[in-house]
């Protein structure tokens, strides 16, 4: 970490310029005039937020030095900054930005010491999508909830809120002061590949009820922005904007009743930034470019119509459903003609970078355009007192990241979510006995201990089963099921994990004979609840909503009758082959 009299020397300028009454709560004035000596390169930089390799800002693996050269043409986080002076880096485990708590305070304070030791140097607005449940990228030991349903299932805003004060608590210790999170997506299509259970639920009312209870503990964390999104809505879609063009259909009515009401919330809440979509709604407007891209969407309607005058970052300018119309010269430059405020993550950032200084000196945007947006992101470093305090201790990463009392909330927390959807005669709970648990081991996104079986299998050891694990994957051969049927004449009872069953999966078959082996079933869909109605043969099944320890956890403890299932469906079942028909209501779910 920084020394003290480095830490001073390089924010002694920034906060000496933005002192108002003693502290660095800038007013209007001042951050104008710190808008007014910034070069117009300066200016194009404190647009972007962008990703770069390595656990370092100066001193990265030489893996990870490669990387950054060959996408970047830059080799460190210092050397990011000091050429394109970006107003923002977000992290990711992927780019090895995340290794464990110290580490990342360490590269925080890296950060922010390569930018305000620049003439004219500012803070940097680190952010990362800390969603919990399946989308993390800071793992353990920092403290990991339940994600979006299974918080939606256990119905308390007051566990919403927790899950926003802790989180952020833990976020500001690491250096981290921009959550993406929460999603405000209405998951009313149970085929939505990319939402799914990072949402709370499929009623708007209580989505809405959810979003403004996280991002209220988000705010008594103090010091992190959360973030809704993916705005206009992103939860009526059966095509990945990662990897396509999605299109909503909903009518403008429909979007006011179905999709609208958790970012009415979030903006009611006093949300600090708002996350647009790669997607297409035509009924908010027909010209055929994403949300992103829509001036219609998002100054007509998020600006003018809902009153919202935050920070507007994009989704990933790398993602498919922005780039499918335009090239990746033209995206930044339209994305900030439609009244986006941080362009985030583009593919090419040398390309984007220019483009929009170009863009300037040609007239097609003005420089009070850049200022205008500029002026929010500064408002926004401006109250997360980053121009007082931008450095992390590692005596705050101590007390602070994943301590006991925060790890307590978390299994509380947890323990209200876990739904039991079937208990064909009263299987459950089981009693302690010969328990073999096998099925779908998905890699953990979310820096858990993980795989889900071996999990599992010591949840129910310490609840004083024998417990055997054996993975079978999502996608199990015909020899590998005939393994596990005959594993299953040995034990006295069997769980299986299920992980997005369909119609055709061989999961389906799975489970199938394992039910015809006569020994008793637990299944346990580890993601979606919809899983339940490809298994109708299955004597008891629960749903998780996730495969992270926490809910493994719990999900175990009901199985096991140390606890009552206390969760409720936030979404409806239908039924598989016929989707008008629902099985499982919203609110259903059985206890004992």
């Amino acid at each position: 970490m920084p020394s003290r009299r480095t830490v001073l020397a390089a924010t002694a300028g920034v906060a000496a310029t933005l002192a108002v009454g003693g502290t660095a709560y800038a007013d209007d004035k001042k951050l104008r005039s710190l808008v007014s000596r910034m070069t117009l390169e300066e200016k194009v930089g404190q647009l972007f937020v962008m990703r770069v390799y390595g656990h370092s800002a100066t001193a990265p693996d030489q893996a990870d030095i490669d990387a950054n050269l060959k996408e970047i043409g830059v080799r460190t986080a210092a050397e990011l900054i000091a050429k394109y002076r970006v107003g923002g880096i977000i992290y990711f485990t992927w780019a090895h930005n995340t290794r464990d708590p110290h580490q990342i305070a360490d590269l925080s304070n890296g950060i922010q010491k390569a930018s305000l030791t620049l003439p004219r140097g500012l803070p940097v607005l680190v952010s990362t999508d800390q969603e919990h449940g399946i989308v993390c990228r800071v793992g353990e030991p920092a403290t990991l909830f339940p994600g979006a349903m299974a918080i939606g299932a256990g119905r308390s805003h007051k566990d919403a809120r927790t899950l926003g004060r802790i989180a952020g608590r833990e976020l500001k210790a690491l250096g981290i002061r921009q959550n993406y999170s929460p999603v405000a997506d209405v998951n009313v299509n149970a085929a939505n590949p990319v939402i799914g259970v990072r949402s709370f639920g499929a009623d708007p009312d209580a989505v809405a009820g959810m979003v403004a209870a996280e991002v209220d503990g988000y705010q008594r964390s103090r010091q992190v922005a959360a973030t809704a999104k993916h705005f206009p809505g992103h939860g009526d879609t059966a095509v990945d904007s990662h990897y396509g063009f999605p299109v909503i259909t909903h009518t403008r009515a429909q979007w006011d009743k179905l999709d609208a009401p958790p970012f009415r919330a979030a903006i009611a809440a006093g949300i600090d930034s708002i996350m647009t979509a790669h997607i297409m709604v035509p009924a908010l407007d027909d010209s055929g470019d994403p949300a992103t891209l829509s001036r219609p969407i998002l100054n007509g309607i998020l600006r003018e119509e809902l009153g919202y005058d935050g920070v507007i970052v994009t989704d990933s300018l790398g993602m498919e459903g922005v780039r499918t119309k335009y090239g990746d010269d033209r995206v930044p430059v339209l994305a900030l003609k439609a009244g986006v405020d941080q362009l985030l993550n583009p593919p090419n950032l040398d390309v984007a970078w220019n483009a929009v200084l170009k863009a300037v000196r040609d007239g097609e945007l003005t420089e009070a355009r850049l200022d205008e947006s500029i002026l929010r992101v500064l408002r926004l470093k401006a109250k997360l007192r980053l121009f007082e305090a931008p450095y992390v201790s590692q005596a705050g990463v101590t007390r602070t990241v994943g301590i006991p009392a925060h790890l307590a909330e978390a299994d509380r927390i947890a323990q209200r979510t876990t739904t039991l959807l079937v208990n064909k005669g009263r299987l459950l709970p089981l009693s302690p006995r010969k328990l073999l648990v096998v099925g779908a081991d998905p890699a953990s996104p979310s820096g858990t201990t993980g795989p889900p079986t071996g999990v599992l299998a010591a949840a129910f050891t310490e609840l004083g089963f024998t417990a055997t694990a054996l993975s079978t994957g999502t996608a199990p051969s015909a020899a590998t099921i005939a393994k596990a049927v005959a594993a299953a004449q040995d034990v006295d009872a069997v769980v299986v994990a299920t992980y997005n069953v369909s119609a055709t999966s061989s999961q389906k078959t799975l489970v199938e004979q394992l039910v015809a082996t006569d020994r008793p079933v637990v299944a346990i869909a580890v993601r979606n609840p919809y899983d339940v109605a490809q298994l109708p043969s299955v004597p008891a099944v629960v749903a998780s909503y996730s495969w992270t320890d926490v809910e493994l956890r719990a999900a175990a403890r009901v199985i096991a009758g140390k606890a009552a299932p206390r969760g409720r469906l936030p979404v409806p079942v239908q039924k598989a082959d016929d989707p008008t028909v629902v099985l499982y209501p919203i609110g259903y779910g059985l206890s004992y």
